[in-house]
Formats: structure tokens, C-alpha cells, sequence
């Protein structure tokens, strides 16, 4: 039976890591190494976790700084390699697993295609809004379509940026809240891209799974819940900050913009951000 670690980056939301815990306890055909990764939460989360990983028989490790999503990852992906797994889970505590043979069936998929660096499943909202796959992110000149997207209407059942999700195919991108990946792949690029605290890390992935001449894949008959909160986010104005540091790293490092572009593309995301930051003032 294949080996698995499905890690689970705790920050401050030991509750939601004690539901998925007990999802990830009823999957089958699987052998399963759950690892939480506390991120520096407050001392009284912490605990929690500890507590919790200690009930379950899960592994437990604080990392030393909050450092973001993809460094956190890291620390659990690089115990995953100590342990000899051949595909980790990344899973944010908020993810619901209804099907018993969800993890299988990813595995079973990657085992199929031996191209394949990561796994991607239908992902829904309690609301019913589907989450994956996600497009590929366009040029310098997609960077614009964030003026037309105030006046489109929007679609009922998920996000403009998302793709087909009715049938299982190769895609270009899945959300990094719940994704399955062949560890050769991740341990090959030197594990998750670190200069980025928060947002975009889906995008970075895509680009490093491109240049490594690897593929993703999305199943649509294997589906998670993202019981995500909207309102627990916190600050907004500090998300946009992130996301528009996460935004030029991608610029610079892994788009296919030439030097003109990609000075359009930042000027583009300056906007958008100012905009948007202003608009949630006057909100206010």
C-alpha cells in the first residue's frame, strides 16, 4: 500500500484541524501519515493541536516562525521525505473529506499517469460553489481583466477563473487548499517557493510543474468540501498587500512576459490594488 502524508498547516484553527483529522481517520485503500504543522499559532491553539495530534497518533511539529503557507508546507513536505512517502496531501484545515476513498482515488490517479506532479479534485463550498480547476494564468495583457470583471455578471455556480469541472482531464492549475503531489516532483524544485508569504502559490505551482515538463490533473468524480469562512480572513487591506507581493514575484520570476510586459502587468496590479483598497475604505 502506498505511503502518504497529508499535511495540515494549523494557524490558530485547531477546531477545523480536529474535523479534518476525523475525515482524514475514515479514508481507505490508503496508508495515511497525518502531520500537523503548527504555524506559530496563539500558545492556547497551539496546545490544541499538540493535544489533538497526540490523541489521534498524528505527528506534531511547531515550526520555528510563521514564515506563510508555502514555508509551513515545507516543514511537514520535508518530513514527509524523511519518512520515504511517495505522495504528500496538502490539506488546509478546513477541508471536509465525505468520500472514504478520496485520497485513493487521487493516488490511483497519479500511479496511473507517471508524468503527472499533482493532483487536483472537484472542490466545493457548503454553498455549492466549485473551486477547481483553475485556469492558466494569461499574459500581461490578462493582467487588465480586472476592469471588465466590474461589470460581468457573475456565474451562480463558481468563479470566472475557474475551468471545466465536470470531467476529469489534464489541467493547468488547482487550488492549493487541498492537492495531492508526487514527492520526486517537489523534492526535485527544492520544495514550495518561499518568498511568498500568502496568495499566488497556485500560479508559482503551475509554472514550476510546466518547466519541469510535468502535467496536473483534475478528477471530477473525486470532490472535498472548503467549509472556508469568508469573514474570518481578517484584515483585508493587509491581504491585498500580500497579494500584490505574491503577484510580482510570480511576475518576475515565472511569468512569460517580456520586460515591457511585465512592467505592465505590476502597473496593472498596482491599480487594481489601489482601487480595491479604496473602495474598502470608503466601504468602511
Amino acid at each position: 500500500m502506498t505511503k502518504i502524508a497529508a499535511i495540515i498547516l494549523n494557524y490558530n484553527s485547531s477546531a477545523d484541524c480536529r474535523k479534518c483529522v476525523s475525515y482524514l481517520k475514515h479514508q481507505q485503500g490508503v496508508e495515511l501519515e497525518i502531520v500537523i504543522v503548527d504555524n506559530c499559532s496563539r500558545p492556547e491553539e497551539a496546545d490544541a493541536a499538540r493535544i489533538l495530534a497526540w490523541e489521534q497518533g498524528c505527528t506534531f511539529i511547531a515550526a520555528d516562525a510563521n514564515r506563510g503557507y508555502n514555508a509551513g508546507n515545507n516543514v511537514g513536505l520535508r518530513h514527509a521525505a524523511g519518512l520515504g512517502c511517495e505522495y504528500a496531501l496538502i490539506a488546509n484545515p478546513d477541508m471536509e473529506f465525505p468520500q472514504p476513498g478520496y485520497v485513493a482515488s487521487l493516488a490511483a490517479e497519479m500511479r496511473k499517469y507517471p508524468d503527472v506532479a499533482v493532483v487536483g479534485s472537484d472542490i466545493v463550498t457548503p454553498e455549492g460553489i466549485h473551486q477547481n480547476p483553475m485556469m492558466r494564468d494569461g499574459d500581461w495583457r490578462n493582467s487588465f481583466g480586472w476592469i471588465t470583471a466590474f461589470f460581468r455578471k457573475k456565474k451562480a455556480d463558481t468563479y470566472d477563473f475557474i475551468d471545466n469541472y465536470h470531467t476529469t482531464h489534464q489541467c493547468h492549475k488547482v487550488s492549493g487548499c487541498c492537492l495531492l503531489l508526487r514527492m520526486s516532483f517537489i523534492q526535485s524544485i527544492g520544495y514550495f517557493d518561499e518568498r511568498v508569504f500568502l496568495y499566488c502559490e497556485e500560479a508559482i505551482l503551475s509554472r514550476q510543474v510546466e518547466r519541469c515538463g510535468m502535467t496536473m490533473h483534475y478528477i471530477a468524480d473525486a470532490q472535498a468540501i472548503h467549509a472556508h469562512v469568508k469573514n474570518e480572513k481578517g484584515d483585508p487591506v493587509a491581504r491585498f498587500r500580500h497579494w500584490k507581493h505574491s503577484r510580482f514575484i510570480f511576475i518576475d520570476n515565472y511569468s512569460d512576459d517580456s520586460r515591457w510586459g511585465r512592467m505592465m502587468a505590476k502597473l496593472s496590479m498596482t491599480a487594481y490594488v489601489l482601487t480595491m483598497t479604496m473602495l474598502l475604505r470608503l466601504k468602511k
